[in-house]
């Protein structure tokens, strides 16, 4: 779900999303992953900026048509996608339709200005200082006026000061967490109006993926017992007693059973599309926005098939889909290309990057350094990329960075500065020795990931039959709830967690995954280095401290074995070809960015 700068990242493969750095797992193999780069705008951007991938359409009719789309089999969790159970790609998918954010990220991560939602300036350095400008007809598909309550609103959600007594129990299970913090006093302006400026505490390089634009403000103060006023009121008041119940409702109150929607009362949209209907284990139909301000979406309903990567491709050619955006494997490829001239196929880099993450829960196996370095030993990493990778893109490599890719100009620097190769070849007999130090022999690693997933149940097979080798006892525990709400991950049932995070080149989002207590650090990894890391890289603005800062913390990553990076995603999704606009993206917002400009040639 790419909001403005949620969490950072978003999981793909898990049910999670990447916009903080890293939200949850994303990508095409996403078989739930999650969004590193929770940050962008809602993917409503304004149609004429060329750069920005999106098509210049001029004044549009909507079609009266529907365009089928699937980019996975999970089922669609929550019209609120930005709780760390929520924020997932393939929630996202669905949400960002509906809600807009005042910036976009265009096809290679450049953030473009939403200009239907309004407009945004910087008018102080010190302190760092931002004008936000809402467009005077902006408003919710419910008629009500979108003012600056909602960007109030949308920072008390992310706000950990406002809290429960304890920053370990915020009233929000906000993904993202930190403006409070970031920005103290919130948006500044009248609660009815239409223009805010926020000052920020120190300067921070991602200010423009700041997320101030989320859910309806007077919704929420209506389902709390309260007035819009009120509750803009008691934010700024920071009265945590009088938000518990807005809390409450933000937390559940938008929460339903599978093919249940909420009621349309409470559940108005700021973006092109609705909510329309929903069959349980099926399909979402979204419905073209009646009341949105914007360009008019090309076609009235968008409905998301929940269909798994193995059946994608005969349902394109079936008709029974559109556009689909399935995991790339060779296999599909080859089936994509044999439907010749019937099907246009989009590739590409992404930034979406496979891993293996360990986890560091008090108890487990895997908080022993040692047994990390034995594991990482006998990973066939090569053996992966060269067998499901280069297959797909013959330039494919082995991927030893985090926040830097293997196609981007300082990638190599990065990896130079914080990396040793140590772990590039295999060595059995090393990991053999370090088992029998340990006295751990026999070492259960229980791999979770979102199942079914074809490349990652291979992947998991290649480890296997390296590792156990070594003396490790490899289990494949991927299932299709790893990372739902009370799943394995949740609990903490794993030892390694296989996933991508997907992202938008924010240059702070890491944070949110490998700083402690953050949202998205899954495995509760914490070292004081890490965090000082983050938080002089954070709180500048200058591009050398970030180049700096950045192969330190890969440095401590690689030393304390963090988790093990593996390969930067190849883009494989495709469409009909009488379907129009379907344009490829690198960022975690999959083919989907732009679904809104999707029309059916005549």
């Amino acid at each position: 779900m790419r909001f403005q700068r949620v969490s950072k990242a978003v999981a793909v493969g898990a049910v999670l999303a990447l916009a903080l750095s890293a939200c949850a797992p994303g990508g095409g193999d996403t078989g739930a992953d999650a969004s590193k780069d929770a940050n962008a705008g809602g993917g409503n951007g304004s149609a004429e900026a060329a750069n920005s991938g999106k098509a210049d359409l001029g004044d549009v009719t909507t079609a009266d048509d529907t365009i089928n789309v699937t980019v996975g089999a999970p089922e669609f969790i929550s019209y609120n996608g930005f709780t760390p159970n929520t924020y997932s790609t393939y929630n996202s998918a669905i949400v960002d339709r509906m809600f807009a954010g005042f910036s976009y990220f265009g096809t290679d991560g450049t953030l473009y200005p939403n200009e239907a939602l309004g407009s945004y300036e910087k008018v102080s350095d010190d302190p760092l200082t931002i004008k936000y400008t809402i467009a005077e007809d902006a408003k919710w598909s419910d008629g009500t006026p979108i003012t600056v309550a909602d960007s109030v609103f949308a920072w008390a959600v992310q706000n950990l000061n406002l809290n429960e007594g304890s920053k370990e129990k915020p009233l929000f299970n906000s993904v993202s967490v930190d403006l409070g913090d970031t920005v103290p006093e919130g948006p500044q302006g009248d609660w009815d109006g239409k223009e805010f400026t926020v000052e920020f505490a120190q300067p921070d390089p991602d200010w423009a993926l700041q997320t101030w634009m989320l859910h309806p403000a007077h919704v929420v103060a209506e389902e709390s017992g309260m007035s819009t006023e009120e509750l803009v009121s008691a934010i700024r008041a920071g009265e945590s007693d009088k938000l518990k119940k807005a809390a409450d409702f933000w937390n559940e109150g938008w929460m339903t059973d599978p093919g249940k929607l909420p009621d349309e009362k409470i559940s108005p949209v700021s973006g092109p599309y609705k909510l329309g209907s929903w069959k349980a284990g099926e399909s979402v139909t979204l419905v073209a926005n009646e009341n949105y301000y914007g360009p008019a979406p090309a076609t009235k309903e968008l409905t998301f098939r929940f269909l798994e990567d193995a059946s994608m491709v005969q349902a394109l050619q079936n008709k029974d889909v559109d556009v689909i955006n399935p995991q790339p494997t060779v296999d599909t490829l080859a089936q994509l290309e044999n439907l010749g001239d019937a099907v246009a196929i989009q590739k590409g880099d992404t930034l979406t990057w496979e891993h293996l993450d360990f986890n560091f829960a008090e108890g487990n196996a895997m908080t022993n350094l040692e047994l990390r370095k034995a594991f990482a030993m006998c990973v066939p990493r090569q053996q992966i990329v060269d067998n499901l990778i280069k297959p797909l893109n013959p330039d494919a490599i082995v991927m030893n960075a985090r926040e830097v890719f293997p196609f981007q100009d300082n990638y190599q620097e990065v990896v130079d500065a914080s990396y040793d190769g140590r772990y590039d070849e295999v060595d059995i007999e090393g990991a053999k020795k370090i088992l029998e130090e340990q006295d751990a022999v026999g070492t259960e690693v229980r791999i979770g990931y979102s199942a079914p997933n074809e490349r990652r149940a291979n992947e998991v097979s290649a480890i296997k039959s390296s590792c156990d080798e070594a003396g490790f006892k490899i289990v494949d525990s991927g299932s299709a709830d790893f990372f739902s709400p009370n799943g394995a991950q949740d609990r903490g049932d794993y030892e390694v967690a296989l996933f991508a995070w997907a992202g938008s080149g924010q240059i702070t989002s890491g944070q949110n995954i490998y700083a402690t207590g953050k949202p998205q650090n899954f495995g509760q990894y914490s070292n004081p280095e890490v965090d000082a890391a983050w938080e002089t890289l954070a709180g500048s603005l200058d591009p050398a401290v970030h180049a700096e800062q950045t192969k330190k913390i890969e440095k401590l990553l690689w030393d304390d074995l963090f988790g093990i990076p593996v390969f930067a995603h190849p883009g494989l999704s495709a469409s009909g070809s009488d379907i129009q606009n379907v344009r490829h993206t690198a960022t975690q917002d999959q083919i989907v960015w732009n679904a809104e400009q999707w029309v059916r040639a005549e």
